[in-house]
């Protein structure tokens, strides 16, 4: 037992530090009792230091008590008590740390052995619980008792091999969404799954029978009173095969580890072989988001297999053209909408946080994409005859989108954030208390410097965003030409927040275009309109934009999803407003009335969108337990 002396305000204060030591324990783990009383022995001593409040004993699967612990302490102490009972010198015990909020006290790693003894008997865990509570000083305002997660991984262990060959399977079918003959195999491949799961599948269509379908199915729980949701989309980006490093997009192979960190091409494992949660599969929708689909169903199926009944109706609804702006979303949800009636949206499609932590996402931002090109002469001209006379499209273009942002990347559209709805205050609380990581995405990404002036990328996420996807104009490398070219083309990508409508955030971009002294048009120019403009660009608002959505972050529903994500992860659950990516949920939102969320799963170096896309095994292993949780909630 150590003493340290603090002094606060002149007056001593005596912190006592206790420090136990077990044996040993290489052959044997000590018995249930001796571990209660020891658990019990903690929490009397930490509040005979902290004079803390119980706020939550819950297993995740480990047994976890959490403390409030005053303003005072928050970052200075880092360890109260350590227990050792280690198997093979590996550390199983437990021990005290300050969060944001909290102590937290953890018992039993997964990989300790402890799990199995106690996490995994739901009768001695109970009795635990039960000692805890009734413990010292303070009061138990919640008891929280997992009895998914373990049984879930318990399955996903028994049946890795399978459950990859299925997601590979998946995987090779190409899904662009313009693809018509693959996007209609991804979803007959879809409904013969869920036909074997006694789902009920059908085909949500759309007038236009070649529009991709929603792949719908559900499951009916006898008693249930909420219904529930379940979105992923099946369909992916266009990508160019040439782009990608050592593998073909819709031919997935299995690597060591991530490419960055020079992983290497691997067969995939036979059956008893192990395997790695840090190995990676690289396909195009890998991460983005056939994981989501995949996700899904997995979790269903260890539900079913492992005799877990869930507690709510569940609705399967996995969207084929996502990617593409979801142009139809709004016409095939309100010709099924009494089929899709629901208490609670949830989407499983991003990632978890830079730090690795899971997440729960209130919102997401709005898209909006446009296609800009400007014009040269009617011919390509040689570049030494008529150069610094012809004007070079590729400069004025390249001036016009220059003229959109300032040197420390401000938009500076006219009104383009004026519009934006504030954050209130348990949302600006939320990104206050989310890891702040900017500083180590910087090191890995590359980049010295930022746009937006020094602000962090939670606080620029939420506002508005003005992107260049790609630019065109002439040729480069091997077939560059001595050339001026005759136009000059770039796609922008418009995101928006709360607060800001799509057709209003158009409007601004083609008044700024305007207003740079350009003729703006829909269409190529006529001979006569080239003679009389002497800038014209062409302006193509792309189909399938919609509105930023956010759902309140204290509804009885938001709190339920995060307590059900909380159950499966010893980490607190970082709760966020809104990501910077975007998803149809306005649409969804207003066209059936029902609360989004969405809870991701990939690792946040996926690649989504990109080449090289890829999954990383535990995080498609952690989704499946997450969602299973998901599937198993109940909320008032």
């Amino acid at each position: 037992m150590h003493r340290l002396l603090f002094t606060i305000l002149g007056i001593p204060i005596l912190v006592l530090f206790i420090q136990l030591e077990a044996q040993a324990c290489t052959c044997s783990l000590p018995r249930t009792a001796d571990l209660n009383q020891q658990i019990k022995q903690a929490i009397q001593d930490s509040k005979a230091v902290f004079a803390g409040e119980v706020v939550e004993i819950f297993n995740v699967p480990y047994v976890t008590v959490k403390f409030k612990v005053d303003q005072f302490w928050k970052g200075k102490i880092e360890k109260t008590l350590t227990l050792n009972t280690g198997r093979g010198g590996g550390d199983c015990g437990y021990g005290f740390k300050v969060g944001e909020s909290y102590l937290v006290y953890a018992y039993g790693p997964e990989d300790s052995g402890l799990s199995t003894n106690i996490c995994q008997r739901t009768a001695e865990l109970s009795k635990a619980t039960s000692d805890l509570a009734f413990l010292g000083k303070g009061t138990v305002t919640a008891i929280l008792r997992d009895q998914v997660s373990s049984p879930i991984r318990e399955y996903r262990q028994a049946n890795e091999q399978r459950l990859l060959t299925e997601f590979v399977q998946f995987l090779s079918i190409p899904n662009v969404a313009s693809d018509t003959a693959n996007i209609r195999k991804n979803a007959d491949y879809l409904v013969a799954e869920m036909q074997k799961r006694g789902l009920k599948p059908r085909l949500l269509e759309a007038a236009d029978k070649k529009v991709p379908p929603v792949v719908y199915g559900e499951w009916m729980t006898p008693g249930a009173t909420k219904t529930v949701i379940f979105y992923a989309h099946y369909d992916g980006q266009p990508t160019d095969a040439a782009d990608w490093t050592g593998s073909k997009p819709w031919e997935p192979v299995l690597r060591s580890a991530s490419l960055e960190k020079g992983g290497t091409i691997i067969p995939f494992p036979k059956a008893g072989e192990r395997i790695d949660p840090e190995w990676r599969i690289y396909a195009r929708s890998a991460a983005d988001d056939k994981a989501g689909v995949f996700t899904i169903l997995t979790a269903f199926d260890a539900l079913i297999a492992k005799g877990i009944k869930p507690t709510v109706n569940i609705k399967f609804f996995f969207e084929g053209e996502e990617e593409a702006g979801s142009p139809n979303l709004k016409e095939i949800l309100e010709k099924h909408k009494d089929v899709l009636k629901a208490d609670a949206f949830i989407v499983c499609d991003g990632p978890v946080h830079q730090t690795g932590r899971k997440q729960v996402v209130f919102g997401v931002r709005g898209d909006i994409n446009v296609d800009l090109t400007v014009y040269g002469a009617v011919r390509p001209l040689h570049s030494g005859h008529y150069g610094n006379w012809s004007p070079n499209p590729a400069m004025t273009l390249a001036r016009l989108l220059a003229s959109m942002k300032d040197e420390r990347g401000n938009i500076t559209v006219k009104g383009w954030a004026d519009d934006v709805e504030p954050l209130g205050a348990a949302e600006l609380q939320a990104i206050k208390d989310a890891p702040q990581y900017d500083d180590e995405i910087k090191r890995q990404l590359g980049i010295a410097y930022t746009e937006g002036g020094g602000r962090s990328l939670l606080e620029r996420i939420n506002q508005p965003s003005l992107n260049i996807n790609g630019f065109k104009s002439g040729d480069v490398g091997e077939l560059a030409r001595n050339i001026i070219p005759t136009y000059a083309t770039a796609v922008l990508d418009l995101r928006l927040v709360k607060g800001n409508d799509h057709i209003r955030q158009v409007e601004k971009l083609r008044r700024h275009i305007a207003a740079q002294g350009f003729y703006v048009i829909d269409r190529d120019p006529t001979m006569e309109e080239r003679l009389k403009h002497p800038f014209i660009a062409k302006f193509i608002h792309l189909p399938g934009s919609y509105n930023a959505q956010r759902t309140q972050m204290d509804l009885p529903i938001s709190l339920a999803v995060v307590e059900s994500v909380q159950k499966t992860s010893a980490d607190p659950i970082i709760r966020m407003p809104s990501l910077g990516g975007s998803l149809p949920l306005s649409i969804i939102s207003e066209t059936l009335g029902v609360p989004t969320m969405t809870v991701p799963i990939a690792n946040h170096d996926n690649n989504q969108h990109a080449e090289n896309e890829n999954i990383r095994l535990q995080n498609l292993w952690d989704g499946i337990e997450t969602f299973a949780s998901l599937m198993t909630m109940s909320w008032n």
